[in-house]
Order: C-alpha cells, then sequence, then structure tokens
C-alpha cells in the first residue's frame, strides 16, 4: 500500500511538472535557463574561439582614431546645457546612451569603466566617455538589456549617483541593483509592460543573443530589446542582438518603429570563423530594422572596444554604403559622434 502510495504521488508530481512546463514560453526552459526565440540562428561546432590567436590578430588592427570620432569634452557639456529643456539623444559610448523623453531622462547600458570585464581584466577602452559619471545629468530611468560586461558594469551601477532612478532589467538581473542600493528594481519577461508616465511607456522585446558573466551562470539571466513609447513615437533600444526571424514578428506587431538602435559592430572573428551569430553586421542591423518597419536607424555598439576582429572604423562605412539596398536614405541610416547630442526633432519628426 505504502508503495503505491508513493507511485501515485509520483505520477501526480510528474504531470504537473508537465503541465507547468507545456505552460511556460518557449525561452523558458525547464532547467531556469532561457534561449533565444524559436527559428533563431544556433552556434555550430565550427565555430570555435581561441582567445590566444584572437590575442595575436587583435595586434594587428589598426587603432588610429579619427579625431572627428569624439567631440571635444567643452562642446559635449555645452550642448548639455543647451538642449537640457528639450527631447534629445547623447551617444556616451558603445551602448550607453543619454535620452531624454519630456521629464525623464533615461539612460542605457551604462558603462564608465576604463575596460570591460572583472576587475582588471577584458578589453580596454580605446576611446573615452563622452562625460565623466559624476558629469551626467539626473535620471529617472535605467535600461539595462542584459548581463555581459561590455553593457552590466558593476563599477557603474555600485557608484552609480542616481541610485532612485527606476531600473527595468530583464529577468534575474534584479539582484544586482537591490545590492547596490538603488530602490526601483524591475525586471522584466519578454512582452511585458512598464508605463513609466501618462506619457512613457517601455516593453522588453526579445533579442537574438544570450548571456553569462561567469563559468557558471550561462543563459540564467534573460536579454532583450526595449520598445519606448513616448508620445506617438516609437523608438526601439537594442539589445546586442543576432539577425532573425523574430524581428518579421515584431514588426507586424509594433511597427511601423519610429527609430531603432542596432548594434553594427562586434561580428568578424576571421580566422577562428567567419563572424559572431549574436551580434548583426552592418548590414544585417539594417535587415533587423527594415524587418521592424523601422522609418530611421542609429548604428550603435562600435568605436569604443575592441571586442572581435573588424577593423575599428569598418562598421559605420559599411552601414552608411549598404543603407539604400535595405531601403533607407544613407542619411537616415544614422552615425553618431561620441559625444553629440541631437534634439529628438531632428532625428524624429512629429
Amino acid at each position: 500500500m505504502v508503495r503505491f502510495l508513493i507511485f501515485l504521488f509520483s505520477i501526480i508530481i510528474y504531470n504537473s511538472s508537465i503541465i507547468a512546463m507545456e505552460k511556460k514560453p518557449y525561452h523558458h526552459l525547464s532547467d531556469g535557463t532561457f534561449r533565444n526565440p524559436e527559428g533563431s540562428p544556433v552556434r555550430t561546432g565550427k565555430a570555435k574561439f581561441s582567445y590566444r590567436q584572437f590575442t595575436q590578430e587583435k595586434k594587428k588592427i589598426d587603432m588610429t582614431v579619427p579625431k572627428e570620432h569624439v567631440v571635444d569634452k567643452e562642446k559635449v557639456l555645452s550642448d548639455l546645457e543647451k538642449y537640457k529643456n528639450e527631447d534629445y539623444i547623447a551617444w556616451i559610448g558603445h551602448a550607453t546612451y543619454l535620452i531624454k523623453l519630456g521629464d525623464v531622462t533615461i539612460i542605457t547600458d551604462p558603462v564608465f569603466s576604463k575596460n570591460a570585464g572583472p576587475l582588471i581584466f577584458g578589453p580596454d577602452r580605446f576611446t573615452q566617455p563622452a562625460l565623466k559619471l559624476n558629469e551626467i545629468p539626473k535620471t529617472d530611468l535605467f535600461l539595462l538589456t542584459h548581463n555581459h560586461y561590455d553593457h552590466q558594469d558593476m563599477r557603474t551601477i555600485r557608484r552609480y549617483p542616481f541610485k532612485n532612478s527606476k531600473v527595468l532589467v530583464p529577468l534575474n538581473l534584479g539582484k544586482y541593483f537591490k545590492k547596490s542600493k538603488f530602490k526601483d528594481v524591475n525586471e522584466m519577461d519578454w512582452y511585458d509592460e512598464i508605463q513609466v508616465n501618462d506619457d512613457l511607456k517601455v516593453t522588453l522585446l526579445p533579442a537574438v543573443h544570450w548571456s553569462k558573466r561567469s563559468l557558471t551562470d550561462t543563459n540564467k539571466s534573460l536579454w532583450g530589446n526595449f520598445l519606448i513609447e513616448y508620445k506617438n513615437k516609437k523608438i526601439l533600444f537594442g539589445c546586442d542582438t543576432g539577425y532573425g526571424n523574430i524581428y518579421k514578428e515584431l514588426g507586424k506587431k509594433y511597427g511601423p518603429i519610429d527609430l531603432s538602435m542596432i548594434n553594427i559592430g562586434a561580428y568578424d572573428f576571421k580566422p577562428m570563423f567567419d563572424k559572431s551569430i549574436y551580434h548583426t553586421t552592418p548590414e544585417e542591423a539594417l535587415n533587423v530594422a527594415q524587418d521592424l518597419n523601422s522609418k530611421k536607424i542609429i548604428g550603435m555598439h562600435w568605436g569604443t572596444f575592441v571586442l572581435s576582429l573588424e577593423p575599428i572604423m569598418e562598421p559605420p562605412k559599411r552601414f552608411k554604403a549598404s543603407a539604400a539596398k535595405y531601403g533607407f536614405k544613407e542619411e537616415d541610416a544614422i552615425i553618431f559622434k561620441i559625444g553629440e547630442i541631437v534634439p529628438l526633432n531632428s532625428i524624429i519628426s512629429d
């Protein structure tokens, strides 16, 4: 009798687990990790990374930074004051932007450290942030797309001066902010929405990427793009992403998008393997924007760290040169200088 009850109990538990798994979205796995949207590209055994070979190839890259790539600090500070009462977008470097929308100033994936990695490890910056952390204006909203070191910079998070900012992060990343004394931390799953105020709503959308900060936490936290809806405007701030069919689906559901901000760097790993499936090339970034029915696109995630083996100034050249092929005017494939501040109405017309 006891054996029968144990067997019956086991069957009930097993069936309950199966039902629970069936209710979970596709990107939630039974072990608590996450995966990319259905139909996304997957790694093959042919793509093998060698740190030694990468380091050798990296030495061959011309690290000459054109003077026009970076705005003079005095002008950055002057423009911040000039546009303080306007909506604007400012590039601090890599994936760090200030986006001012009405009374809300947003910061994205802030990295102000000298290197992208734990302690002294990881790639060093070859261009400095447009502003020091103590020079940025007060922020109200902090968006983090995923946990890689060139996006989730714990030194910046711990030292962040505006810890009353509302924090929006993908699932399982909130603990880092709570430990760092942020007061309003919100974890989001794909398609979750948060109404920030009457004029501003943010939705976390799928991306084709992955997460990892240590040897034991691969894909244990989620990643994603942020759709920012402000009055009658839609801005998509992209997570690092590869190209995938999901963007056609998102375009049908959420498009047209007024402005997409998509990664255009960190794609070339030849001769080890051809390219990363988790970082779009400049052409693939344009394809993503096309699939999203975007009117304009900003190419970001380049010109700050050497994360791959393409020449450091190649991404914007390929981006501009390929715009027409994907239905964009060259001027609508937008490249910022580090430190450039542009009024939103100069980019998105009402």
